[in-house]
């Protein structure tokens, strides 16, 4: 896997001038015989809630490996922007069984398509991984490229129609994204510190996108089990720290659940999702 240090190196340090205004280039990045350290596994569940028993990788751990393969697209010489400040949109994950501590691991990543849209451009990298000829992981990653440009302002979305009389509380501490980012290796600057964050135009530190989705998931770890399923959010508002939140999750007629992550007041969702039971 490549070296997050040579990676961060590149990232930092390089200079990219901005996006060129041209599509993206297809390019595809891969890696065989990939192996997971179990204190890596257990310093990441600790620090989203996960049970970790020594064998069994929670539903969004290999996104931590993966993320290795997408910063390295960003350092392509055909990607004109900077990987920092970039926000994540949206996530879908498909796990097709529970994946195990002692396995090895083939994983692919593809930037498969860009949009230019009114707030900036948008595209999503595409991972999947095998476990010999077993494709046993896959996800979608939708990312934003902010754009200062003049528009509409969007308004605040607003919460599903859900029952919210007794959700579950959580408080979460201005350390969580430093945190995070030393368990998962997502040191994107607008999570680390007020400073950091304010050069790209935020007040105060945000919760990774990742982090919070894997909190929900772990969360709802005895409806899920070992079942294989699809789990797909997005992320709505920005969640800063520290923060009172608020989660609740409900059945779904097909089957499946819906989730939701809400202000500490239960008003405004900065996590929607589903879950969707294969099989």
């Amino acid at each position: 896997m490549p070296s997050l240090f040579s990676l961060y190196r590149k990232i930092f340090f390089g200079r990219k001038p901005g996006w060129d205004g041209q599509p993206l280039p297809a390019i595809q990045v891969s890696c065989d015989q990939v192996s997971v350290s179990p204190a890596a596994v257990s310093q990441y569940a600790d620090v989203c809630n996960f049970n970790f028993d020594g064998k069994q990788l929670p539903l969004t751990y290999m996104h931590v490996l993966v993320f290795r393969l997408q910063a390295l697209i960003f350092t392509h010489p055909g990607i004109t922007f900077p990987l920092l400040g970039m926000i994540h949109l949206r996530n879908r994950i498909t796990s097709y069984r529970p994946l195990h501590i002692d396995e090895r691991f083939r994983i692919e990543c593809v930037l498969a398509g860009s949009e230019e849209t009114d707030t900036g451009l948008t595209f999503d990298l595409v991972s999947k991984v095998w476990s010999g000829d077993e494709l046993v992981w896959e996800s979608v990653s939708t990312y934003l490229y902010r754009l200062d440009r003049p528009g509409k302002r969007s308004r605040p979305p607003k919460a599903e129609a859900m029952e919210w009389e007794n959700p579950e509380q959580w408080q979460l501490g201005e350390d969580l994204g430093r945190r995070y980012a030393k368990a998962s290796g997502d040191y994107n600057l607008i999570h680390l510190h007020p400073l950091l964050s304010k050069r790209f135009g935020f007040d105060r530190v945000l919760v990774h996108g990742m982090w919070s989705k894997a909190r929900c998931i772990a969360a709802m770890s005895d409806d899920i089990a070992n079942r294989p399923c699809e789990v797909d959010v997005a992320f709505k508002l920005p969640l800063f720290m520290p923060a009172d939140v608020t989660f609740a999750a409900i059945d779904a007629a097909d089957n499946g659940k819906r989730f939701e992550l809400r202000d500490g007041r239960g008003r405004r969702p900065h996590l929607t999702g589903s879950v969707r039971f294969l099989g």
